[in-house]
C-alpha cells in the first residue's frame, strides 16, 4: 500500500541522504514543520486530553481501526524467529526498520501473536499535527510523543514509558529515527531506545522487516510487496555496566543483528551505495533520450 504523494522526490531525497551518509534525516516532503512554540502547544494539548473521556473513546476507535488495518495489510506477512522470544513474558522495547506510515502494522501483528492486546508506539511530537486518518491514528492509537524538550522527556515521557513497561506492554521505538519510504537496508541506529531499555531493565526485541516484491502492481510506479518479519535474538543489558555503557553496547549489537538479517535475506553484503533496488517494489522511469 502506497501512502503519500511525490514518491519520486522522496526517493531522490533518500538517494542524496544515503550518498551523504546522513541516514537519520527527514526525507518526506509534506511532513508538518512547526515552531518550538507550536510543538510545546501540541505536547501540552496531548497531555491534557490523555485523561479525558473523549480521548478514551477515540483511543478505542483508533485501536479498532489499527487492528483491522493490521489484519488486512498483513494477510500474507510471514513472521520468522518466534522461538527467539519464547521466554520473554514481560514488557519490552521493540526496534524495527522504519519504512512506511503503516510499517507498525507488521509489528502490531507480531505483538498480537505474542498475546499483547496493545502496541504502544513512540512517535515524534510533530506527527500529532498530521491530518486525515493518519493524523487521527497518530493522535489516538496508543502513541507516545517524544520531543527535543528535555524537561518533557525527563518529567513526562520517561515516567509514561516506565509505567507501560512495568505493566508488561510492548513499546515500539524506531532507532533509525525518520521514515525512509520502502528502503530495504537497515540504517545506523540512534541510542535512545537502548538507553531506556537499560534504564528500565527491559529487553530489546530486535526485529527486521524484509520485502519480497510481487508481480502484481500497486500503482504504475510500484509493485506490491510482501513483508517477512524476522524476530532476532533479544538483547539484554549487562548489570556490570552503566546505563550509558549498556546503551552503546546494545545499540551496536542490534545494528549487527539487523545487518546480518539483511545480508541473509537479500544474499549480498550491506553497503550504502544507492541503487534502484534499495526501494522495494519501485519501477524506475526509463531515462529520457
Amino acid at each position: 500500500m502506497i501512502i503519500g504523494d511525490k514518491r519520486e522526490q522522496v526517493i531522490e531525497n533518500i538517494r542524496q541522504a544515503a550518498e551523504n551518509g546522513t541516514f537519520n534525516i527527514k526525507v518526506e516532503v509534506d511532513d508538518p514543520v512547526l515552531t518550538a512554540e507550536q510543538q510545546r502547544s501540541l505536547l501540552n494539548n496531548y497531555l491534557k486530553k490523555r485523561s479525558s473521556i473523549h480521548f478514551r473513546i477515540n483511543n478505542r476507535i483508533a485501536q479498532q481501526i489499527a487492528d483491522g488495518a493490521a489484519r488486512i495489510i498483513n494477510q500474507t506477512t510471514k513472521i520468522i524467529g518466534l522461538e527467539n522470544v519464547d521466554g520473554i513474558t514481560g514488557g519490552a522495547i521493540l526496534t524495527s526498520n522504519h519504512f512506511s506510515q503503516i510499517d507498525n502494522t507488521v509489528v502490531r501483528t507480531f505483538a498480537r501473536r505474542m498475546g499483547k492486546k496493545k502496541l504502544y508506539i513512540v512517535s515524534h511530537e510533530t506527527n500529532l499535527a498530521m491530518s486525515g486518518w493518519v493524523g487521527f491514528l497518530l493522535n489516538y492509537a496508543d502513541t507516545i510523543p517524544i520531543s527535543t524538550d528535555h524537561s518533557y522527556m525527563s518529567e513526562r515521557f520517561a515516567p509514561m514509558l516506565k509505567e507501560l513497561l512495568d505493566k508488561n506492554n510492548y513499546v515500539l521505538i524506531y532507532p533509525e529515527q525518520e521514515m525512509w519510504f520502502n528502503y530495504r537496508k537497515p540504517r545506523p541506529l540512534k541510542r535512545g531506545a537502548y538507553y531506556y531499555a537499560a534504564k528500565f531493565n527491559v529487553p530489546v526485541i530486535s526485529c527486521f522487516v524484509e520485502f519480497c516484491d510481487l508481480e502484481e502492481l500497486d500503482t504504475a510506479e510500484f509493485h506490491k510487496v510482501q513483508y517477512v518479519m524476522h524476530i532476532l535474538p533479544p538483547i539484554f543489558s549487562d548489570p556490570a555496566k552503566t546505563v550509558r555503557e549498556n546503551s552503546i553496547a546494545m545499540c551496536m549489537q542490534d545494528y549487527r543483528q539487523k545487518k546480518m538479517a539483511y545480508e541473509a535475506a537479500y544474499r549480498k553484503p550491506l553497503d550504502y551505495r544507492f541503487e534502484p533496488d534499495d526501494i522495494a517494489g519501485w519501477i524506475p522511469r526509463a531515462p529520457k533520450k
